[in-house]
């Protein structure tokens, strides 16, 4: 493999890498609101609201939990992929990050602190953190897309070849030729005119 095709494969194969690594973490972060976040209740039961007034102990609609961020950010990552969008993949990595990190803090508020195991965080506030890591690392990965650069450039047509120039002898000087007339005398002074009475 030439030199030529290297540089070429090398964008494609991170876009793969990038996306893949990508797609892991999107969906790891959508299924984390489905296992147990902290002290075995699980993400779908935290309401959004909740994360901005401080955390309750009410219950919460399928999508007016963290499951709603959580599913805008594996929509975005999919548009990502498909577009090549290090920007998009990006977003979404920091939209999973984003409210796990705010309801982390907001969990700390209510329980006083947080610990790790059965009575503290569970899975899927670790499942949250790995996938909205995941995105962003799948982000630095990736390439984006090529910027497309024409194969050729336009045909401005056939150069036309300059008119060839008269050589030149350095050092001599030209005395003009029968066609130019008679040299002119250096002094301004020339024979006197005939005369035309006889």
């Amino acid at each position: 493999m030439d030199r030529t095709s290297r540089s070429e494969a090398t964008p494609v194969l991170r876009n793969v890498l990038g996306s893949l690594i990508a797609l892991i973490g999107a969906t790891a972060a959508v299924w984390s609101p489905f296992r147990p976040w902290y002290d075995g209740r699980h993400g779908s039961d935290f309401r959004i609201e909740d994360l901005f007034n401080g955390l309750t102990d009410n219950g919460a609609t399928l999508f007016g939990s963290l499951v709603l961020p959580m599913v805008f950010a594996g929509l975005l990552t999919l548009v990502g992929v498909v577009l090549c969008s290090r920007l998009l993949i990006t977003v979404a990595g920091l939209v999973v990050l984003g409210f796990t990190l705010l309801w982390m803090v907001r969990q700390g508020q209510h329980a006083g602190e947080l610990t790790a195991g059965t009575q503290g965080m569970g899975v899927g506030a670790a499942s949250a953190l790995g996938g909205g890591a995941l995105l962003v690392l799948g982000a630095l990965i990736m390439r984006g897309r090529a910027r497309r650069v024409p194969a050729y450039e336009e045909d401005e047509g056939p150069l036309r070849p300059l008119p060839p120039t008269p050589p030149v002898e350095w050092g001599r000087k030209q005395r003009p030729g029968p066609e130019h007339g008679p040299e002119p005398p250096p002094d301004g002074h020339g024979p006197p005119p005939p005369d035309r009475t006889s």
